[in-house]
């Protein structure tokens, strides 16, 4: 029971992160791992146990969604595209490959992205310093889908960097966005892990609960915030992610 209890705070916790800046699944992957999942399996259990909470988050960030669909800079058709189709691949690819392919990669791909929304945060909106076009937005998205359907960890990271160096500096709008994307690639992550043999149904269930609540918290949260604290919130969550990943790094 103390090991349900911990999944179910962890996933409470892990929502509210994942709706103010993602990586949460750095609190419910260890808890599902220290509830007995192996961790290829608490990994897929951790990607399905965060999705209702995705979707409760998206639902309640519609109005900032629906002002990203109409800003001319951005299209979001194509971003959920790009999200769904490489979701599918990563999770493909938790199925065939071992977990140690990426696991030495990510400290270093969340150390860059918190560094480059750090840094690009700080550039005046008319900076063409660090900048990268709407091309760059899509191949930068491809990439970050694919690695979040196979391990996911500090997606949401790496998707506000990449807004931010595509010359956005909007955090409501730029959180939405990547709540709507996050959930996009989970969905086709968890069309390719639903039906397989990896799932700690009991664990996933209690999760799943605790993440919506956790994910409705964040994102009231997130409306009411000033923009600087949730950036700060944003690289110390980098920060903390990068020192996590490092020490579990093989």
């Amino acid at each position: 029971m103390f090991a349900l209890f911990v999944v179910a705070l962890a996933a409470f916790a892990a929502g509210v992160i994942n709706a103010l800046a993602g990586g949460g699944s750095f609190l419910t992957l260890p808890a599902m791992i220290a509830a007995g999942a192996p961790p290829i399996a608490a990994n897929a259990s951790s990607t399905l146990a965060l999705f209702p909470g995705q979707v409760a988050t998206a639902y309640a960030a519609r109005d900032g969604l629906a002002e990203a669909a109409r800003d001319p800079r951005i299209d979001a058709r194509i971003l959920g595209v790009i999200s769904l189709v490489g979701g599918f691949v990563g999770g493909l690819l938790l199925l065939f490959t071992p977990a140690s392919v990426f696991a030495a990669l990510v400290p270093w791909l969340i150390l860059f992205a918190t560094l480059l929304f750090a840094g690009g945060s700080m550039l005046r909106p008319d900076s063409k310093l660090l900048r990268i076009n709407r091309g760059g937005v899509f191949a930068a998205q491809a990439m970050v889908a694919v690695y979040g359907g196979y391990f996911g960890g500090g997606i949401g990271i790496l998707m506000l960097a990449a807004l931010t160096l595509y010359g956005l500096r909007d955090i409501w709008l730029m959180n939405s966005l990547k709540i709507f994307l996050a959930t996009l690639m989970n969905a086709s992550a968890v069309a390719a892990l639903a039906f397989t043999d990896l799932i700690h149904w009991r664990l996933t269930l209690i999760a799943a609960v605790a993440a919506v609540l956790g994910g409705y918290v964040g994102v009231h949260a997130a409306r009411r915030l000033p923009t600087k604290v949730v950036r700060g919130f944003v690289v110390v969550m980098g920060a903390v992610l990068t020192v996590y990943f490092f020490m579990k790094a093989p």
